[in-house]
């Protein structure tokens, strides 16, 4: 797949300048960069980005997301809220609207939890909600 000119992410930014340097291994600064170049990790289908980037007391074994039949597209993501509990935990709370196959628009709210060790952001989890 060939580098997005704009970034998946919604930031109104290049991907170049954006989740790109990320993608290529430059720490996010934030939990929220974090969160957003995940989202266009998915979109990118960037696998081994999306396990690395998952703390690893959480990470599963894989994604597999060339696998999945039929294929989850991805439209677009929104930031509801960004919140720093201290310098190594924070929580973002975002929308992200796909479809899946052939299927109708679905969206998915998540409040996912962040925590920093070493000067890396991690994933560690989420919960849903419609």
């Amino acid at each position: 797949m060939s580098e997005p000119v704009d970034c998946p992410c919604g930031s109104d930014c290049p991907y170049a300048g954006c989740c790109g340097p990320l993608h290529a291994g430059e720490p996010a600064a934030t939990a929220e960069a974090l969160m957003r170049s995940r989202y266009s990790a998915y979109v990118l289908g960037l696998e081994a980005y999306l396990l690395a980037s998952w703390h690893r007391s959480t990470r599963p074994a894989a994604l597999n997301l060339g696998q999945q039949k039929p294929a989850t597209r991805w439209h677009g993501l929104k930031v509801l809220r960004y919140h720093s509990v201290d310098a190594n935990n924070a929580f973002v709370e975002f929308v992200a609207k796909f479809k899946v196959g052939g299927g109708s628009m679905q969206r998915l709210r998540e409040l996912s939890r962040f925590k920093r060790e070493d000067g890396h952001w991690y994933y560690i989890g989420g919960e849903w909600s419609a």
